[in-house]
């Protein structure tokens, strides 16, 4: 049985396509109540793991429990207590929004044309439910995939990329929804590629990384471990400062964006000794910054997997929008 207070969890869970590992032993745990931020590089198994979550593949190995129970392909009733949103919503373009909606909780449990407006209201889209969901825009009909996640007011919500296609004011919203739905009590699983995102969001945060777990738990404790200082010199100045700094500790990580900030993995305090070694080398800062965040912490648990990808597979970092990119499987 799931330990006590635990929604979902995952157990040495695998998975193959052909020769490719998809999942490798994966082991997760997902608290009541919370908001999960699941993380990972494109190819790193998140989308398959979301699919296995929703019953639309089969593992090879492993188990999966789900709101107190095994979850198996014998249990797919469950998923009446379950909401989810996997890759793009569809929708019948001829129908209006609250029409697709009526649809969709026709294959369910019972659910009044009063759930249906309140959920529609929730989602920001009560004045446009009337209107053909082939007049919506990418974000609306975003939305309106959640809303249809919402419909038997699960305990357990699993989405993949709800932020997808939303404006910024969408985003926020998004994220104040989900924030609420968790402060009620119920579990909301996020996969995403918006790492400022989840850090706004999330409660606890789980990354993988070729398949596996590479770090989970409670976000503010691990950004709390993940130190990082950022120091600007003239671009031209670069190349001399990475070696600078990278003999500081033979353990810190360095990184370079092209506008010349320099990312340094070591604590905050270690800012000043820094800044010392950089001026012995005759290279002086125009900028100085300290702190943690997700971004840094997630380079530092999936640049290996990255680097041991040889085809391409996994997804180039954007550093500076702090967005996984990639086209690879996932």
């Amino acid at each position: 049985m799931t330990a006590a207070g635990v929604a979902l969890a995952t157990h040495g869970l695998r998975k193959s396509y052909g020769t490719r590992l998809a999942l490798d032993g994966l082991d997760l745990s997902v608290p009541s109540g919370v908001v999960y931020g699941f993380l990972g590089p494109n190819g790193a198994g998140k989308t398959t793991t979301m699919r296995v979550l929703t019953g639309l593949i089969h593992p090879d190995g492993g188990t999966v429990e789900m709101l107190g129970r095994p979850f198996t392909r014998r249990d797919r009733h469950r998923l009446f207590d379950v909401g989810a949103l996997v890759e793009s919503p569809s929708f019948y373009p001829y129908l209006s929004g609250r029409d697709n909606l009526r649809a969709l909780a026709a294959s369910g449990p019972a659910t009044g044309g009063m759930r249906i407006d309140e959920i529609l209201e929730m989602v920001g889209l009560r004045e446009r439910g009337g209107d053909k969901v082939s007049r919506y825009s990418l974000g609306m009909k975003q939305r309106l995939g959640i809303a249809g996640a919402l419909l038997n007011d699960p305990s357990l919500l699993l989405l993949d990329e709800p932020s997808n296609g939303l404006d910024p004011a969408g985003i926020v919203a998004m994220r104040d929804t989900l924030r609420h739905l968790a402060s009620l009590g119920k579990t909301v699983f996020v996969s995403s590629h918006i790492l400022g995102e989840v850090q706004q969001m999330a409660d606890i945060v789980g990354i993988i990384a070729a398949g596996k777990l590479v770090r989970e738990g409670p976000i503010q404790e691990l950004l709390s471990s993940q130190g990082v200082v950022r120091v600007r010199v003239d671009v031209a100045e670069v190349p001399a400062a990475l070696g600078a700094l990278a003999r500081m500790t033979q353990s810190t990580h360095v990184s370079a964006a092209a506008d010349g900030w320099i990312s340094v993995h070591v604590n905050h305090d270690r800012s000043a000794e820094l800044n010392r070694v950089l001026a012995q080398a005759g290279i002086f800062a125009s900028g100085l910054t300290s702190g943690s965040d997700l971004e840094a912490l997630f380079l530092s648990l999936t640049e290996g997997a990255a680097a041991a990808d040889p085809d391409g597979t996994f997804a180039a970092i954007d550093r500076t929008r702090g967005i996984i990119a990639g086209d690879g499987p996932a």
